[in-house]
């Protein structure tokens, strides 16, 4: 009986094939992954690089750097945020790069050293935009859609690559950041060291927007807008850093330290928006009332998204 059953199934099989109706056998769906690159191009500062590129995306996909805190690394970040799954819903690609600096308290992202705080200088920045230029290249990425975000040391190094690359980074959202050039050196960086995360940083919003500008000396070109981020009870990168970043960026749009419109998007999320003259919003603060040194939390990584506007 199982014979001339299967002699059915051939000759029947036979007959559509005779005809052009064989229906194609179903595959599974490619699921993304992330996936490690190991030659992206110059990498002075030696890092690693992770690429997630979501199954479904347009011909010329939005290009996002994530970036960890330290003693993280770029898998650990895709595991921990959000930004993968909103990869999926809106079809961009991320970089996860992974920081090999050792700063006292695990790996971090150079944003002390004299060659890091220049355009072309070398070390992690250059290696960054490496992995950028990395997925334009193979991916297709569109460099009009660059952004870049991370969290703690990754939204130190999301405040330096805006600075010393504006020609490269459409806007960032950086997380429990510090202001560019915030470091001496790397003596400077270690917590219990640090002039820079002490909690008596202060400079003048001419001092920090001058540093911004020194990075890239004549550039003339936009300016990528920046959205920030801090807890008011963070004790290891102090809230009062938020107010520094703030009056960094203003002054580099050359907007009053005054935000133009506030809000409480959601409970416990302060938001004051800093607008130019057409309505633009160039400068985005976020003050989370009660939160430490724990960012991004729940839907964090979605408002950065849409400040990107994709």
């Amino acid at each position: 009986m199982r014979m001339i059953k299967r002699k059915l199934i051939v000759a029947a099989v036979a007959s559509l094939t005779a005809a052009g109706l064989t229906v194609p056998l179903a595959t599974p769906a490619a699921a993304a992954s992330l996936t490690e690159i190991t030659n992206f191009g110059d990498n002075p500062g030696g890092m690693r690089m992770h690429i997630y590129l979501p199954d479904s995306r347009p011909a010329r996909p939005a290009v996002v750097v994530a970036m960890h805190g330290c003693g993280g690394s770029g898998p650990g970040f895709h595991a921990s945020s959000e930004f993968a799954s909103l990869a999926d819903r809106l079809g961009f690609v991320v970089i996860y790069p992974s920081a090999q600096q050792e700063a006292g308290f695990g790996k971090c992202f150079d944003t002390w050293s004299a060659a890091a705080k220049r355009r072309g200088g070398g070390s992690d920045p250059v290696s960054i935009v490496s992995m950028v230029t990395y997925a334009q290249r193979q991916h297709n990425g569109d460099p009009a859609r660059v952004f870049a975000t991370g969290s703690s040391s990754g939204g130190m190094m999301t405040n330096h690559m805006l600075a010393v690359y504006p020609d490269v980074f459409k806007a960032g959202a950086a997380f429990m950041g510090v202001p560019f050039n915030c470091f001496a050196n790397a003596a400077d960086f270690p917590p219990g060291r640090s002039k820079c995360t002490g909690g008596t940083m202060n400079r003048t919003p001419q001092q920090w927007g001058d540093a911004v500008r020194q990075a890239y000396p004549g550039y003339t070109g936009p300016r990528p807008r920046m959205q920030l981020w801090h807890g008011t009870a963070d004790t290891l990168v102090p809230y009062s850093l938020l107010q520094e970043e703030i009056e960094q960026w203003t002054n580099v749009f050359g907007l009053s330290q005054t935000p133009t419109s506030t809000d409480t998007p959601q409970p416990n999320w302060n938001r004051g928006r800093y607008a130019d003259g057409s309505g633009t919003v160039q400068v985005e603060a976020y003050s989370i009332q009660g939160a430490g040194h724990s960012l991004p939390s729940r839907g964090m990584a979605a408002q950065a998204i849409a400040f990107f506007g994709l």
